[in-house]
This record gives structure tokens, sequence and C-alpha cells, in this order.
């Protein structure tokens, strides 16, 4: 059985670091969202992701790492819009595209000349 180096999950996008690298990502993942939260329109802005804090140590001295990678999943997933008309989530700048065919629950209408099925 091989097994997996131990991950750490960036609090601001939810996507897992080698734990070396997660200092050298999270930097640049703030800096990004910085630039990307303010192309958005302020009604879609959100406020800055604060770092969990997480004290949970273990017997040996070391930080609890699937507590403090629930923490960070948490906080990655606090960030997700829902859709004013289907509910579901999505990051703002993603919010945005499928707003664009999200369409209010209704008859299905086919333009084409493709036939309902009948079940």
């Amino acid at each position: 059985m091989i097994r997996r180096p131990p991950t750490v999950v960036c609090y601001i996008c939810g996507r897992e670091y080698g734990t070396k690298s997660i200092s050298i990502h999270e930097p640049q993942c703030l800096k990004k969202w910085h630039n990307e939260n303010n192309l958005l329109p302020k009604e879609l802005r959100r406020p800055v992701p604060k770092k969990p804090e997480v004290r949970t140590i273990t017997a040996k001295g070391f930080y609890d790492l699937d507590a403090l990678n629930e923490a960070a999943w948490t906080s990655a997933q606090s960030q997700l819009v829902p859709c004013n008309v289907c509910g579901r989530t999505f990051l703002p700048d993603r919010l945005i595209v499928h707003q664009r065919s999200c369409c209010p629950p209704g008859p299905v209408v086919f333009t084409s000349g493709y036939k309902q099925p009948h079940w």
C-alpha cells in the first residue's frame, strides 16, 4: 500500500497542497483572491477570508491535520454564493456566468424538433 504524503487544504480556494508548499501558495492565493474580488460588482464582493485558527495539538505535539483541514475546507466553502434562482452555490465570478443560463423552474419548452419523452 502506497502512503500519500500529508496535505493541507487552502482556506481560500479549498485545494490541497503539500505541507511545505502551502506556505508558498497561501500568499499567492490571497493576492489572486483580492484581484478577482475587486473585479466583481459591489453586491457580489466578499469580505477577506480569515485563516482559521485551529489549536488542536496531538499528544506528540503536532497539529491535528484533520481538524485543520476541516476548518480550512469550511472556510473555503463559506466563500461560495448561492444563485437567487436555483439555490446552487458558486464562486462569485462563476455565479455571473451561471446566471446567464439559469432559468426559474417551470415547464420545459423545446424549441428544436426534439420531442419531449413521455415517462
